[in-house]
């Protein structure tokens, strides 16, 4: 029993300066709220590039030659998040840049990233 009790003793006091602030909690609510807040803005904005690349209108004929359901590829961005997620937003953002502005000069580097983008989006798609 008094082994018991000192060890009881020596968590508490061990606890006491975690606890010190009053509130039992070690990381603050508001800060860990606006770190899964940021977070999930950043998958949206990831997930809002994958199909602004995917609706333009150069990505539908190369998708179509290579035999690729866009429907489909639409459908399973919400589902991709971690490191599929940042690497298919990688694409998206290359192709998206790439053919900003309507540049001519690049189509055909504008279509190996379209190609990229979809082999990505299709390896993602296998391995779920």
């Amino acid at each position: 029993m008094r082994q018991f009790a000192t060890c009881a003793l020596v968590v508490i006091m061990c606890s006491t300066p975690i606890l010190a602030d009053g509130t039992g909690h070690v990381v603050d609510p508001h800060v860990l709220a606006a770190a899964v807040a940021q977070h999930a803005a950043e998958e949206d904005a990831d997930r809002a590039e994958i199909r602004a690349a995917l609706a333009r209108p150069e990505v539908g004929p190369v998708a179509e030659r290579l035999g690729l359901d866009l429907d489909h590829a639409n459908a399973i961005v919400d589902t991709l998040k971690g490191e599929r997620l940042d690497q298919a937003a990688a694409a998206a953002r290359q192709v998206n840049q790439s053919l900003t502005g309507g540049a001519q000069t690049v189509t055909f580097s504008a279509t190996t990233i379209i190609i990229a983008l979809l082999v990505i989006i299709l390896i993602i798609v296998a391995v779920h």
